[in-house]
Formats: structure tokens, C-alpha cells, sequence
């Protein structure tokens, strides 16, 4: 039987989940664009008007002494808390992994807390502590409250990268003659690998993003990246800022992306 015109009804190119979601995408995304775009705009001022394609404020960043500063003092805390991080937080999670003992879901619990728990609450947290101690805040306060999150970042990735593991491989290690410690550096360490530099990937992006910790820790010798910024727009929004944000951007999108396809590889060369 032929389709009648009145029972003929044209399928619509896009139905409204699609519309919903190139609406919300755009929502996200077009400011960015506007935002690199309006990086190259050749004007003194922030200003919609555009007056031509330049690279001045890209060069202007590289000339601040302040703002390299603040990046100096951003990758120091990020370096050295996520390399502490890195160490204890793959110990964590082979402990983990590996033993029982009592209290242990309670202390895997709290280990995670901080991937739940919002940051203004761990930044009042530890001011509280940090003055309760009599400690003075400086880039060392800082470092020591990056690495609570860091610390549990890293200890989730090489936690779910254990899981995956076959636990023969350590155990045919140890037959072979090799001590615990062999077989952690020889089999087990390079397995996780993969899992270790994509947490610590992860955890550098969170630590050079930070604000919120970072300024209730911050002792008067210390200056991060974030706390530059803020401090700057809180006059103003100026065109230099919209070219460190696109850089901003582009690197933090880097390091997300690589630390996703080294994850990803981990998992496919387990399969």
C-alpha cells in the first residue's frame, strides 16, 4: 500500500536533541573563540571594535617580569607537588590494591574524599589547620595543600590501572627468582607506567588552574599564576589577558589530551 500525502510526514534534518546540543556546545565553546580571536586584536584597550591583527599582546606576556614571575612560582608548586604526589599516591594505591588490613575502606574513603569534597572547603581546611600549627604561609603551604588533591588524582588512575592488571605477572616475577623489590621496579612498575604519567598529567592542569586554595594558602612571598590573574581583572579586563588565557588554554588542552591517549593506550595494550 502507497503512503498517502496526508500520512507522508518529511523527516526533519535535526530533531531537538541535536539542536539542544549544538546549542549548549555552542554555549561552552563560542566564547573561546571569540576570546583567541579577539587575542590578536591590535588596540590598547579592551574594546568589541576590531582594529586590525597583531601579536603585540602575545609578545607583551613574554616581557612582563611580574607575570613570569607568577608562572615561575605556578610551576614550582605544580612540579614539586605533583612529583611528591606522583610517589605517594602510586604507593597508595598499590598498598591498596595489594594488602588488607583493618579500616581499610574507611582509609580508602578519606584517601578519595578530596575528589568530592569542594575546594572551599579544603582551603578553609587547611588555613584553619595551617594557623591552629602556627605554620606561615608561603609556597610551601601551597605545595603541601596541592598535594592533597594531587595525591588523590594520581592514586585513582593507577588504581583503576591496577585493576585492570593480570596478577600473575608479579607472581611468575617472584618465581623466577626475583626479590619483591625487583619485581616492582622490573614488572610491576613499567605496567603502571602509562597510568602514573596520565595522573600526574592531570594533576599539573589541576594544580596550574587552581585559585581557590591557592590564594586562602598563599604567604605574601608567593605569587601563582591564578592569583596574578584575578588580581588583574579585578580592575579590568585588558586585551593582554585574553592572550594569556588562549595559551592558557592550548596548553591545558594539550596535557588533557595526552594524558587521555596515554591512558588509552595503557588500556588497549592490556587487552
Amino acid at each position: 500500500m502507497g503512503l498517502t500525502q496526508s500520512s507522508y510526514r518529511p523527516r526533519l534534518p535535526f530533531t531537538w536533541q541535536g539542536a539542544l546540543t549544538v546549542a549548549l556546545y555552542g554555549f561552552m565553546y563560542i566564547p573561546i573563540v571569540v576570546l583567541g580571536i579577539y587575542s590578536f586584536n591590535d588596540s590598547s584597550r579592551y574594546t568589541s571594535v576590531w582594529q586590525g591583527f597583531s601579536l603585540r599582546w602575545y609578545e607583551a606576556l613574554f616581557q612582563d617580569a611580574r607575570l613570569l614571575s607568577a608562572l615561575q612560582d605556578t610551576l614550582v608548586i605544580a612540579i614539586v607537588a605533583v612529583g611528591i604526589s606522583a610517589v605517594l599516591g602510586t604507593l597508595m594505591a598499590l598498598g591498596l590494591a595489594k594488602y588488607t588490613f583493618p579500616g581499610k575502606s574507611l582509609y580508602q574513603g578519606v584517601a578519595y574524599l578530596p575528589l568530592i569534597i569542594p575546594d572551599i572547603a579544603i582551603a578553609v581546611a587547611t588555613l584553619v589547620f595551617l594557623a591552629s600549627m602556627a605554620i606561615p604561609l608561603s609556597i610551601w603551604t601551597i605545595i603541601a595543600a596541592h598535594m592533597v588533591f594531587c595525591l588523590a588524582y594520581i592514586a585513582v588512575v593507577v588504581s583503576s590501572r591496577l585493576n585492570g592488571l593480570d596478577p600473575n605477572l608479579e607472581e611468575a616475577a617472584l618465581d623466577l627468582g626475583a626479590n619483591p623489590a625487583q619485581a616492582l621496579i622490573k614488572v610491576l612498575l613499567p605496567e603502571l607506567m602509562p597510568a602514573i604519567v596520565s595522573g600526574c598529567l592531570l594533576a599539573f592542569v589541576l594544580s596550574i588552574d587552581d585559585l581557590l586554595i591557592s590564594s586562602f594558602t598563599a604567604g605574601g612571598g608567593a605569587n601563582p599564576l591564578p592569583l596574578e590573574i584575578f588580581s588583574r581583572i579585578r580592575t579590568g579586563i585588558k586585551p593582554d589577558m585574553n592572550a594569556l588565557s588562549v595559551l592558557l588554554i592550548l596548553v591545558s588542552g594539550m596535557m588533557a589530551a595526552l594524558a587521555e591517549y596515554l591512558r588509552y593506550k595503557g588500556d588497549t595494550s592490556q587487552r
